[in-house]
């Protein structure tokens, strides 16, 4: 088969499988620009505002389980099935909100495991649509679109989510709350499940990635678990997880630290989004050209360098300073389908369960970020916590230089 003709057959299902990095990208962040305000209308402790990012990223520690899960029953039955799940899990949302705080948290698990079935699915699905040596431009650009979704999502939520003003100190009745939330959780299931509906008349091809292109005549060793890049790489996604979430999750206290009075740090990190999905679209043509392992170390130097030159300016230059802060996102934009693409390289019919390995380490969100933010405390410094990032970046170039050979 040419190279032609296995880009004509897989045209169609990377096209249907762009669409669900759309999907899911949309709703994580739908989701977590409704958490916001659900923080506030509750009435919160600060342990508690942290329970949902330890719901939805906890739900990733069934990665493996779910890998393992797909060799039984493919990819098409396990798009529906991540599908159905996200869909029952915004429709109980609604009475899940009426019942309190710990009623959503519980419709939040559901979902989360729906969007961790997608990501599980998505990933070495894309991966096998064709050539080996373009399989991170594909991963680009499937994850370019999960981009569109991160920056559009939360103007749509802004948009649709009509919120009161909340006094400090207050909350809101559980009733009042659930009038604000059904709408936006009541759209994303019925979409969801318009889409679930779509899929199970559509017909995508079963890719047996041993007879993928490239693939035909290799031998594989008798477990993903036995592939070192396995590991090496989901161990690249934990720490690019505090690389991306560290960014974000700080700027707000960057800010403060510049003294830039004047500046809404909430609406100024569309910008640091806005980068990714930039430089994802940039990196599918990129990618194309040049070797995935050599574009890692690139983004890895870049990234840090922006990172200590916004240090060594600091608030002398604050203004300078913020901007190159958030123009790490352009460097961090192509880390994961290019981590994701060097972890999942050569391993056949166990890319699968492989996927389900480096998925898993997603939960380095809800890990590393907690660490810095205890720093933070201990010290009393934003740039000392964040400074935590420059081991992640020294991890992710021995991954690039190093831990992605295949042994």
């Amino acid at each position: 088969m040419t190279k032609s003709d296995t880009g004509n057959k897989y045209l169609f299902p990377l096209i249907v499988m762009a669409s669900l990095f759309f999907l899911f990208g949309f709703i994580t962040t739908m989701n977590n620009s409704t958490i916001d305000f659900l923080k506030n209308a509750f009435g919160l402790n600060d342990v508690q505002k942290q329970l949902p990012n330890t719901f939805f990223y906890g739900a990733y520690i069934l990665s493996v389980p779910v890998g393992l899960m797909l060799t039984k029953i493919g990819y098409k039955n396990g798009v529906l099935l991540g599908l159905a799940l996200i869909a029952i899990g915004f429709f109980l949302c609604i009475p899940g909100v009426g019942m309190g705080y710990y009623g959503f948290l519980s419709a939040v698990s559901v979902f989360a495991v729906g969007v961790v079935i997608l990501q599980v699915v998505a990933g070495p699905y894309v991966n096998a649509m064709g050539s080996p040596e373009t399989a991170a431009s594909r991963l680009t650009l499937t994850n370019a679109l999960n981009s569109v979704a991160t920056v559009i999502a939360p103007i749509f939520v802004s948009l649709l989510l009509v919120t009161p003003k909340i006094e400090a100190g207050s909350h809101l009745e559980n009733s009042a709350i659930l009038q604000i939330v059904k709408g936006p959780f009541l759209m994303i299931g019925v979409v969801t499940l318009a889409i679930l509906v779509v899929m199970f008349f559509l017909k995508l091809p079963e890719i047996h990635e041993e007879e993928a292109a490239g693939a035909e005549g290799k031998s594989y060793k008798s477990s993903a678990f036995k592939y070192t890049h396995v590991w090496l790489g989901s161990l690249a996604i934990f720490f690019y997880m505090g690389v991306e979430i560290g960014i974000s999750s700080f700027f707000p206290d960057y800010v403060t630290h510049l003294k830039l009075e004047n500046i809404s740090a909430i609406d100024m990190l569309k910008f640091y989004w806005g980068g990714l999905m930039v430089g994802r679209i940039i990196g599918i043509f990129i990618l194309q050209r040049y070797k995935a392992a050599q574009i890692l170390t690139i983004c890895a130097f870049g990234g840090a360098l922006l990172l200590a030159a916004s240090f060594m300016l600091g608030a002398g230059s604050p203004d300078l300073s913020m901007w190159l802060f958030l123009g790490t996102g352009l460097f961090h934009s192509i880390m994961w389908p290019v981590i994701y693409n060097l972890a999942l390289e050569d391993l056949g019919p166990h890319s699968k369960v492989a996927s389900g390995v480096i998925a898993t380490s997603v939960i380095g969100a809800a890990i590393l970020t907690p660490i810095m933010g205890a720093i933070k405390s201990a010290t009393g410094s934003v740039v000392i916590a964040v400074s935590c990032m420059f081991v992640y970046y020294a991890y992710l170039i021995f991954f690039a230089q190093k831990g992605s050979k295949i042994r």
